[in-house]
């Protein structure tokens, strides 16, 4: 059983790294060439190449990108099969709140502190001191979303919009919260605001997009392989 999970994902994240790929190569990579020529003006070198190095870099996004996907389904598949039976809902809505787990946990919250920067953007904080940040940004959003579940879970037998406002509370508290207490850490001196937040929400609907079509993938690998769920579905509760 492990290891059909493990395998769902991994074909579950090779899909969706596939788009991912394509996406960064069509839409996220001339983005990022136009803020760069935005900054620094449109460089009169050689067109030939030009040609190479923006197709070596197509070609860097499309491989980057599936393999981060994988490596996300096989997380995806392996949390599923420990976690499954504590999670909230049905099997369909249990796959896409670990979904919503693992990009608030991986991206959502350290972005709240650390948000995406865009070609020459300053930073304040050196590399090191970033990554141990990040680190514990990152253990801060697994608390969240497990917080949530958590408190999804002791109110779902009185009713069910309790239960549902329960879970989301943590998640709001922690976006009003974090960002109203974290110093400015990015700075783009060079990019005007309406292109910088171009560019995050390209980042975050794109990483957003990968989990739910690793959730909605798995799911119908499942479907097509007779098996829906290692843990069978309990029964609903009460909405009054």
């Amino acid at each position: 059983m492990f290891l059909d999970y493990l395998k769902r994902g991994v074909v579950a994240g090779g899909v969706a790294g596939l788009a991912y790929g394509l996406f960064m190569a069509t839409v996220a990579n001339p983005l990022v060439g136009y803020l760069e020529h935005a900054q620094h003006g449109h460089s009169h070198g050689a067109e030939s190449g030009s040609v190479v190095a923006e197709s070596t870099t197509a070609l860097v996004s499309v491989g980057g990108g599936l393999l981060w996907a994988v490596f996300l389904g096989g997380c995806f598949g392996i949390g599923l099969y420990i976690l499954e039976p504590a999670l909230p809902g049905r099997s369909t809505a249990r796959r896409f709140v670990l979904a919503a787990s693992g990009f608030l946990t991986i991206s959502a919250v350290p972005w709240l502190v650390l948000p995406p920067f865009a070609p020459g953007a300053e930073q304040v904080l050196g590399t090191d001191t970033r990554f141990l940040l990040y680190g514990g940004l990152v253990g801060l959003g697994a608390l969240v979303a497990a917080s949530g579940v958590a408190a999804h879970n002791r109110l779902a037998d009185r009713n069910r919009w309790l239960a549902i406002a329960g879970g989301v509370a943590p998640v709001v508290a922690t976006v009003v919260v974090l960002p109203a207490v974290a110093p400015p850490l990015v700075s783009h001196p060079e990019l005007s605001a309406e292109l910088v937040t171009a560019y995050r929400a390209m980042v975050v609907l794109s990483q957003g997009s990968i989990w739910l079509v690793i959730a909605g993938t798995f799911g119908w690998l499942q479907r097509r392989s007779g098996v829906e769920t290692a843990v069978s579905d309990p029964p609903q509760p009460n909405s009054t």
